[in-house]
């Protein structure tokens, strides 16, 4: 197996079946090559909470309403929260997603209030922080952090009944529109716990598509590491970014949405970050645009991007944006 940083492991029926890894590696399908040959544009859709999805499809919505539809993509790239997003904006009308985040009932927002005025990340989400912060500042490469942040997980659930993985499932099929599998070309990003090697499910890889996205979701802390087959999975973020845009390399126009604003806490030098696969892409011919949260949008957002309560504040800076961005990015989009 390529064992480089950044190397994926494509999953296929087989691999997903149980069947040792030896054959697995033997007999795997390159989702990723199938995605090479399929089109020209390819929508990057990155991880950022519930905040950042429901960014995403504000964003979406907004260029959508001005007469850009991106979800015509002939590939689109998933990861974590961003995985989410592709599954739902190809099951179900960007102008849809974004009236249910509206409509949706109000959450009281949670944390204490910073000297800022902005709230302040408690519990769960400081723990995560704190935990993976210390995991990624011993590492030696992108490669021994994977590796360190899959064994904390499986660490950390060790003790567990197994119960969280149901619930989880049952949470993510319910933000799904459709559980099944679009006709076109989406990715969606996750990483073995076991072995720290990233992995690249799609249609074909006999993995349910609300199975895909759970384990591309589970940052294995606050959600535990993510069942499928004998296989343990965590965040897609872990591979290289939140965004993985070097995966949409070979497509000739690539568009970037990036919740976390292109942002990584890995040293720089280890070239993980947006701006990095952005030149990478380049370099190979692709033209690229990205497009980060504005200044109401990371207003919008707050210090806590789980906290359910910035879903619609986010969902309408971001579709404000959309709307702002759409002239622009329609010239280079068709």
């Amino acid at each position: 197996m390529n064992t480089t940083p950044f190397s994926t492991l494509h999953f296929t029926s087989t691999t997903a079946s149980g069947r040792p890894r030896s054959d697995q590696d033997q007999l795997q399908v390159d989702a990723t090559r199938r995605a090479r040959a399929a089109g020209e544009r390819a929508l990057v859709l990155g991880g950022g909470g519930s905040a950042g999805n429901a960014w995403l499809i504000g964003v979406i919505a907004g260029l959508f309403d001005a007469g850009l539809d991106v979800t015509e993509a002939d590939l689109i790239i998933g990861t974590s929260a961003g995985s989410t997003a592709a599954a739902q904006i190809t099951s179900a009308s960007p102008t849809q997603l974004l009236a249910d985040i509206l409509s949706a009932a109000p959450q009281q927002r949670t944390g204490p209030v910073g000297s800022d005025g902005g709230r302040v990340p408690i519990g769960p989400v400081a723990d995560h922080m704190r935990r993976t912060s210390e995991i990624i500042a011993a590492a030696e490469d992108a490669a021994d952090m994977r590796r360190r942040l899959g064994a904390a997980a499986l660490e950390m659930d060790a003790a567990s009944d197994g119960s969280g993985q149901t619930r989880w499932r049952a949470t993510v099929a319910a933000r799904l529109p459709s559980q099944r599998w679009p006709e076109r070309t989406v990715l969606i990003v996750a990483v073995d716990a076991h072995t720290g090697e990233p992995v690249v499910f799609d249609r074909h890889s006999g993995v349910d598509l609300v199975d895909a996205v759970a384990a591309s979701c589970a940052n294995g802390f606050g959600v535990p590491p993510y069942g499928i087959g004998d296989s343990r999975y965590i965040d897609g973020g872990y591979r290289r970014s939140s965004e993985n845009a070097d995966l949409a390399a070979g497509y000739g126009r690539v568009l970037v949405l990036s919740p976390l604003g292109g942002r990584t806490r890995a040293p720089l030098d280890w070239g993980m970050h947006l701006a990095a696969q952005v030149d990478e892409l380049r370099a190979r011919g692709s033209r690229v645009e990205t497009v980060l949260p504005d200044s109401d949008s990371r207003n919008a957002f707050g210090s806590n991007l789980m906290d359910l309560s910035t879903r619609p504040p986010a969902a309408r800076a971001g579709y404000d944006q959309g709307r702002a961005l759409a002239e622009q990015l329609t010239e280079f989009w068709r």
